[in-house]
């Protein structure tokens, strides 16, 4: 049979059991207290009393005629008149020393003829003395006065001496205050004791200490093991939870909670998000390279906001298989458009051929082939890279079948990069050029003009059409996820390759913005290498040659909505 474990006590009975050591420290105190008082007021009372003894039987007429000629055990008359002095006056002890420093008579026979203890005659004999003195084992207080002769001169000294209380007796006489004043610390310890637990168990929700320990180390191990960041400031600013994920997401790993929130290297919009007073549902943030999905909730106790949280997501990754997802689309677009074309130019063949015009269709098909050729050599020679390369001759089969002719500028050069930085350009590229296409699709002589530029270890993307472009006063709001000026029945909306075009040129530490002048022009500059962002700075980039300076980069981050699709 399990034993069972033992129970703990409650929070009521270890605070009653700590005012229980509490009022025995007070009894102690109070009984140490009260015996050192009896023996100050004994040492007081008693020290006047039996000065006040030994003065009248130093001033006894008999004892100042007697006590020069007085022989121990010489007579009755001394002896008597020390007992009548001690019976009135009430010492326990009475002693006449002559000038010799002989016990001539005492209430204390066994000192009678004998010279007086060193602890009796000490001092200057002239002078009255009280004070404490052990004699034959007793403690006594002593008090000593000269006995002088009718001459003036002094015959020998008086001294009464009463006996210090036991401890006993101390204690019974100090026992009276001592029991009320345990009484009355009793009723108040129980009375505090009894309203502070009921206090307490209203403020810890009638836990007791365990639990809320346990409640606690759950609490740490929760809000440590979720995958989303999590971050509670209080009315003042100050972060009360910050967890190991909003670290590493935030890049805080030298925040600690209880400081203010940190204004350094952080960006305006993640500090309105964190500190805000209001309800935030969904709010995307860009923090270095990674894609943050922000919600902000109240912190409420009792009816009282005391505070805020924010969740964040990581939607890096789900950001990326869109991107990738959106890259699937547009190649199942061209290929589309390819196989229209080609069918085209076959059912051509196919007509001259069943026309007997043999001659016709071989220079028919010379002539597509050689056309294509140019095409792919023109953008080989220009374009090292071979993905990106089919990229542009495929997007330029979509172009024609909208009617619009896509042009690689001819001072166009890119080198060799590295996969990574391919799949960027793809990225990039083909929304720009789709982006383009969207906006031109039916005007006469429709050209949009590709160019590249590879310089100083940054690439420079400039797609450039004839449309009118966004309006100048939506300004960044081109760049945000979901916002379109053009509607869409599509699942997934407008509003996605602008900004996945940003997402990617700032995750690289580089950036896209829209460039002013005649017609509409966007230019993107990746670095070749990554280079970490700050939050709160826009990406270095660089002038594209020949086609003018390139707009301020854009410093506000990106903020996506839900919606998707191309912005213009």
């Amino acid at each position: 049979m399990p034993s069972r474990r033992p129970r703990r006590i409650s929070l009521a009975g270890q605070l009653l059991a700590l005012q229980l050591l509490v009022l025995l420290g007070v009894l102690a105190g109070v009984l140490y207290l009260s015996v050192a008082q009896s023996l100050r007021s004994f040492e007081a009372l008693e020290g006047r009393r039996t000065l006040s003894a030994a003065e009248a039987l130093a001033a006894t007429p008999l004892v100042r005629t007697e006590l020069p000629d007085a022989i121990p055990r010489g007579g009755s008359a001394l002896p008597a008149a020390l007992e009548s002095v001690r019976s009135v006056s009430g010492p326990t002890y009475a002693t006449l020393v002559d000038e010799n420093g002989i016990v001539v008579a005492s209430s204390d026979v066994t000192l009678v003829g004998y010279v007086a203890p060193v602890a009796i005659m000490q001092g200057a004999l002239n002078r009255q003395w009280t004070g404490t003195a052990d004699v034959a084992g007793q403690h006594l207080l002593l008090a000593r006065v000269p006995v002088f002769g009718d001459d003036g001169g002094r015959v020998g000294v008086a001294v009464a001496a009463r006996e210090y209380p036991s401890w006993g007796e101390r204690l019974a006489e100090a026992a009276p205050d001592a029991f009320v004043a345990l009484l009355a610390c009793t009723a108040i310890g129980l009375g505090g004791s009894w309203l502070l637990s009921r206090r307490l168990k209203r403020q810890t929700l009638d836990m007791e200490p365990g639990e809320i320990a346990a409640l606690v180390e759950h609490r740490e191990a929760l809000l440590h093991g979720v995958k989303e960041g999590i971050v509670a400031v209080d009315l003042e600013g100050r972060i009360t939870v910050l967890n190991d994920a909003a670290r590493a997401q935030l890049g805080w790993d030298g925040v600690r909670e209880g400081t203010q929130l940190p204004t350094h290297g952080v960006s305006d919009a993640l500090l309105e998000v964190v500190g805000s007073r209001e309800e935030i549902a969904d709010r995307p943030l860009l923090v270095g390279d990674r894609l943050l999905v922000a919600n902000n909730k109240a912190i409420t106790s009792h009816g009282r906001r005391i505070g805020s949280v924010t969740t964040l997501r990581d939607r890096t990754d789900l950001f990326e298989l869109e991107d990738r997802l959106g890259t699937t689309q547009t190649t199942s677009d061209l290929l589309r458009a390819q196989t229209h074309e080609f069918a085209n130019q076959l059912h051509t063949i196919a007509g001259l051929i069943q026309l007997g015009e043999s001659q016709e269709a071989l220079r028919f098909v010379e002539a597509a082939s050689t056309e294509r050729s140019i095409i792919v050599d023109a953008v080989t020679e220009r374009v090292a890279d071979a993905p990106l390369a089919a990229l542009i001759v495929a997007k330029s089969s979509a172009a024609a079948e909208r009617h619009v002719r896509l042009d690689l500028d001819p001072e166009a050069h890119l080198g060799p990069v590295s996969p990574e930085l391919s799949r960027d350009l793809i990225t990039v590229i083909g929304n720009l050029i789709d982006n383009a296409l969207d906006a031109i699709s039916g005007l006469p002589d429709a050209v949009v003009t590709l160019d590249l530029q590879d310089e100083a270890g940054t690439i420079t993307v400039s797609v450039s059409d004839p449309g009118d472009g966004p309006d100048p006063a939506l300004g960044e709001r081109i760049f945000e996820r979901g916002f379109s000026t053009k509607a869409s029945d599509s699942p997934g909306g407008r509003g996605v390759g602008l900004a996945l075009t940003r997402h990617v040129c700032r995750r690289r530490g580089g950036d896209v913005a829209l460039e002013d002048g005649e017609g509409t022009t966007f230019q993107a500059w990746l670095p070749r290498e990554p280079a970490p962002v700050r939050q709160d700075s826009p990406a270095p980039h660089a002038t594209r040659s020949g086609a003018g300076a390139a707009a301020e980069p854009a410093t506000r981050e990106l903020e996506t909505k839900q919606a998707g699709g191309n912005t213009r």
